[in-house]
């Protein structure tokens, strides 16, 4: 289920690189299965990943959108970039650490701790130059830039021109695109953390697809605090700033008119004013995506189309890699 912090965090960004970018978007469905999931829910929830996508605003004129277990290359190319990459740099990732603690080793899949590797395909296939991540995901753009570099020093140059290819890099090495600050969204019980698919209690997030009185209700029951008016560079009140930024970003309005509209506001008022805003912008959202979802073959169509594109240029790195590790020409 995609929620405010996605929507915020990334997929709003998103709309806007399309314009800037030649883009590519795609539903991770092989990454989905890195924890016990429901199989009979997986295809569903890719197809309204999709449509949530479009419904946002992706616009599949401007910008490429599959689903990534369309595109077979993402899994041989995570194979081949396996053989290189030392398992000491997956055994420091962070978020395997943290999942894998919480999980137990009995209950862990090799994939929590490969999936790494096949972020670092997702990107090194489309020779990106940028990849636009949030601060919990840097850990894993540095590997794919130190796996990208691994591969070209083992690989590429001469070694590849004397297996009869062009020579020079493999793979381009990406960059990080850093959204606007204040662009992360909090979780509604809690101002410190993270909003987030994985979290316990639905509370704690405004999903896109939730109802009108499903968000009034977790406005109205949201954390705050005792403090009189409301402002946002009081580090004693996270839940307050958090809750001002999504107002900000909802309504377009920059921080100082959200201050002299706000700050002398009480709780009451001011819960009612943003779940109203936030009820005003889901909106077109939740009626396109439910158009887009009536109509399956329009949604077919797209990742179809998406697939297709994303193939031409995937399969020509993949055909590069293969020739350059010496593998025999299909």
């Amino acid at each position: 289920m995609v929620h405010l912090g996605n929507y915020i965090g990334a997929i709003k960004n998103w709309v806007a690189l399309q314009d800037l970018y030649e883009t590519f978007f795609f539903i991770v469905d092989l990454h989905a299965i890195t924890l016990p999931y429901d199989a009979p829910e997986l295809s569903k929830a890719t197809r309204s990943t999709a449509a949530i996508y479009l419904a946002c605003g992706i616009d599949s004129s401007k910008a490429s959108i599959f689903v990534q277990s369309h595109v077979r290359a993402h899994i041989e190319l995570m194979w081949l970039l396996s053989s290189s990459t030392p398992i000491g740099w997956l055994n420091k990732m962070i978020q395997f650490k943290e999942k894998s603690r919480k999980a137990g080793n009995e209950n862990v899949g090799v994939a929590l701790l490969t999936y790494p590797v096949l972020m670092a395909s997702d990107i090194l296939l489309y020779q990106s130059d940028l990849v636009p991540v949030g601060e919990d995901q840097t850990q894993h753009l540095e590997l794919t830039r130190e796996i990208s570099e691994r591969v070209n020093n083992l690989y590429g140059g001469r070694k590849w021109k004397k297996l009869g290819g062009r020579g020079g890099s493999l793979f381009k090495v990406p960059e990080a695109l850093i959204p606007p600050a204040g662009a992360r969204v909090m979780s509604l019980t809690d101002g410190l953390s993270k909003m987030s698919k994985s979290a316990p209690s639905d509370l704690s997030r405004i999903n896109l697809l939730d109802p009108k009185d499903v968000i009034v209700n977790k406005i109205k029951r949201c954390k705050t605090d005792s403090l009189p008016g409301l402002e946002f560079d009081n580090p004693e009140r996270p839940e307050c700033k958090n809750l001002l930024s999504v107002y900000q970003i909802i309504t377009g309005k920059t921080k100082e008119e959200v201050v002299s509209e706000c700050q002398d506001m009480n709780w009451g008022t001011f819960k009612a004013t943003l779940t109203d805003a936030l009820i005003d912008h889901l909106q077109p959202i939740q009626v396109r995506y439910e158009e887009i979802m009536s109509d399956p073959g329009y949604l077919d169509s797209i990742l179809l189309d998406g697939a297709g594109k994303a193939s031409e240029i995937a399969d020509a790195t993949l055909n590069n890699v293969y020739q350059a590790m010496g593998f025999l020409r299909r």
